[in-house]
C-alpha cells in the first residue's frame, strides 16, 4: 500500500517512544523513482500517534505526507503542532529489530530553519 494507516500501529505502545515507519521505500533512495509515488502517513494515523504521545515519528520515505502540488500536510500539522519531531528520508530501517534499540537523531546547532538534516543512528541493545 502507498499510504500507512492506523492499522499498522494496532496493539503498539508508543507513548514516549520514537516510532519508525519502515515502508521499504528507501530502496529507491538516490534514484529518480524516490521522488514519485512515495508512501506517506494517513492523517488518522498521525492523529493517533499524537494522541498516544509518541516522542518522534520517522519514515523511510521522501515525505511523511502525500505531496501533491500545494496540497495539505496533515501529518506535519498534527505531529509538529504537538511538539513531536519528524525524521524523513531514513534508510536502513530493515536492519533494526522491532524493539530493543535507542534512536539518536543529532541535528547541527542552527536556529531559525524549518527543516534541516540530522545524523540519525540507532544503538541496538545486546541480547
Amino acid at each position: 500500500r502507498r499510504s500507512v494507516g492506523l492499522d499498522r500501529f494496532a496493539g503498539l505502545e508508543v507513548r514516549g517512544r520514537a516510532v519508525l515507519v519502515h515502508t521499504g521505500w528507501d530502496r529507491h533512495f538516490g534514484t529518480e523513482a524516490y521522488f514519485h509515488g512515495h508512501p506517506y502517513l494517513e492523517p488518522e494515523a498521525a492523529r493517533w500517534l499524537t494522541e498516544q504521545g509518541a516522542s518522534l515519528v520517522g519514515i523511510d520515505s521522501l515525505n511523511i505526507d502525500d505531496t501533491p502540488p500545494r496540497g495539505e500536510r496533515p501529518a506535519h500539522t498534527l505531529l509538529l503542532g504537538a511538539g513531536i519531531p519528524i525524521v524523513e528520508h531514513m534508510t536502513g530501517l530493515s536492519a533494526l529489530p522491532d524493539t530493543g534499540f535507542r534512536l539518536h537523531a543529532a541535528p547541527p546547532m542552527i536556529t531559525g530553519l524549518g527543516t534541516f538534516p540530522v545524523r540519525a543512528y540507532a544503538v541496538v541493545e545486546e541480547r
